[in-house]
C-alpha cells in the first residue's frame, strides 16, 4: 500500500508531475534543451521575486549549500543554527577547509537578529548562512528582520537555505538582499528528490571571481558563466526527468494555482495543524516563529511516535517522528508542496481515532 507522505520531504508527488518524468530524452546539448532550462529560470525568477540568475544542480540541496560556503567565503563564515540543518551548514564549512564560527541558540528558538548584529559588526566575517525553515524543530526564522541586519554590512555574502519553505512560503529574494537562496525539488515544489535550484546574485559572482579554490562540480561560477556562454545549458549532464517535471510544475503553480493562493494554502493548512497540536499536545517551538510547512509537536502524552506510524501506515499514512535528540520527544507533520487542507484534516482524523482523542 501506497503511503500518502506527512514526512519532511520527500512529499507527494502528483501523478501527472511523475509522468512528465517519464518523458523521452532530448539531447542535453540541444535547442530543446535550451529552451527547456531558460524557460525553468525565468518561472523560478517570478517564484524567488528576483531578478538575479537561478542556476541548477543535479545534487540536493546541500550540494549548493557547499558550493555556497565554499565560493562565497574569502575571510570566515557565520552560521546560525537553530538545529539540525544549521548545524549542517557548519559540518560542510569544515569539510571543506573554509573557516567557520558556529552561533547557535536553542532548540525551538530562532535566530535573534541582534545577535547576527553584534557578530557581523566585529568585521570578522564575509559570509552568513541562516536555515530559513528549520524542519528538526519547526521553526521559522524571522528572515525579515535579519536581512535588514545584514543589509548594514555590504561587504558580507547573504546565504539562506530555504529548502522546505519556498514555493510553499513567500520569500522575495531582491527586497531582502539575499545573495545565494537555495532550495531543492522535493519540498515545496513537491517533485521527487534530485535537484536543487539557487538564486546567485551579482555581489556573490563578484566574490567567487576572487575565490581561488571553488572545487568542480558544485562550483556556482563555473555554473554561471556557462549558462551564460551556451544558452543555458550546463557544463556536466543535467538530470532532464526532473526539469520536465520542474517546468510543467512551474506552470501549474504560477499559471493555475498561483503564488499567493499557494502561500495563503500554507499558511491554513499550518493553523489546522498548530490548533490541533494546541488541543491535544504542545507546539515545540516558540509561538512567534512557527514554520508555514511543518509543525513540530512535543509528545506531552508519551506516546510511542514508531507505533502511532504503525498503525498510520495500515491506513496509508505516515507523518515523521522528532529529529536526533528529539525523537520520541516529539513528531513532526509536514504539510507543504501539494498537500491540501482536506488531506490534512484526514490525517488528523485518523491520528484522532488511532489515539482515541475525543
Amino acid at each position: 500500500m501506497h503511503k500518502k507522505l506527512f514526512i519532511p520531504g520527500p512529499v507527494e508527488v502528483s501523478q501527472d508531475v511523475l509522468e512528465k518524468m517519464a518523458m523521452p530524452m532530448i539531447g542535453h546539448r540541444s535547442k530543446e534543451a535550451s529552451e527547456l532550462q531558460r524557460r525553468i529560470s525565468d518561472n523560478l525568477r517570478k517564484l524567488f521575486y528576483t531578478k538575479n540568475e537561478i542556476l541548477l544542480s543535479t545534487s540536493s540541496g546541500t550540494g549548493l549549500m557547499e558550493g555556497a560556503v565554499r565560493c562565497g567565503t574569502l575571510k570566515r563564515a557565520a552560521i546560525f543554527s537553530v538545529g539540525a540543518f544549521g548545524d549542517r551548514w557548519y559540518s560542510i564549512a569544515e569539510s571543506n577547509n573554509v573557516p567557520a564560527d558556529k552561533f547557535e541558540f536553542p532548540m525551538g528558538e530562532a535566530v535573534d537578529p541582534k545577535v547576527v548584529d553584534d557578530v557581523l559588526k566585529t568585521g570578522k566575517y564575509d559570509l552568513i548562512t541562516v536555515t530559513h525553515n528549520e524542519t528538526s524543530t519547526g521553526v521559522m526564522n524571522p528572515i525579515e528582520e535579519i536581512a535588514q541586519v545584514v543589509k548594514k554590512y555590504p561587504d558580507v555574502i547573504f546565504c539562506v537555505d530555504t529548502v522546505s519553505s519556498a514555493a510553499g512560503v513567500k520569500i522575495e529574494v531582491d527586497k531582502l538582499g539575499i545573495d545565494i537562496c537555495i532550495t531543492s525539488s522535493q519540498k515545496c515544489l513537491a517533485l521527487p528528490p534530485g535537484l536543487s535550484i539557487c538564486t546567485f546574485s551579482e555581489k556573490a559572482r563578484e566574490r567567487a571571481e576572487k575565490v581561488k579554490f571553488r572545487g568542480t562540480y558544485l562550483d556556482l561560477l563555473a555554473l554561471y558563466k556557462y549558462i551564460k556562454k551556451k544558452d543555458y545549458q550546463y557544463p556536466t549532464t543535467p538530470s532532464l526527468s526532473h526539469m520536465f517535471a520542474l517546468d510543467y510544475q512551474l506552470d501549474k503553480i504560477l499559471n493555475q494555482e498561483g503564488l499567493e493562493n499557494r502561500f495563503k494554502k500554507h499558511i491554513e493548512m499550518a493553523e489546522i495543524v498548530r490548533n490541533w497540536a494546541d488541543k491535544y499536545f504542545e507546539v515545540f517551538a516558540d509561538r512567534n516563529h512557527l514554520s508555514n510547512t511543518l509543525t513540530t509537536v512535543k509528545n506531552t502524552r508519551g506516546i510511542s511516535v514508531a507505533d502511532l506510524n504503525k498503525e498510520l501506515g495500515k491506513r496509508g499514512f505516515i507523518i515523521s517522528n522528532g529529529y536526533g535528540s528529539l525523537k520520541e520527544k516529539t513528531f513532526r507533520i509536514a504539510h507543504m508542496g501539494d498537500c491540501t487542507v482536506n488531506d490534512v484534516k484526514e490525517l488528523l482524523q485518523n491520528i484522532n481515532e488511532i489515539l482515541n482523542l475525543k
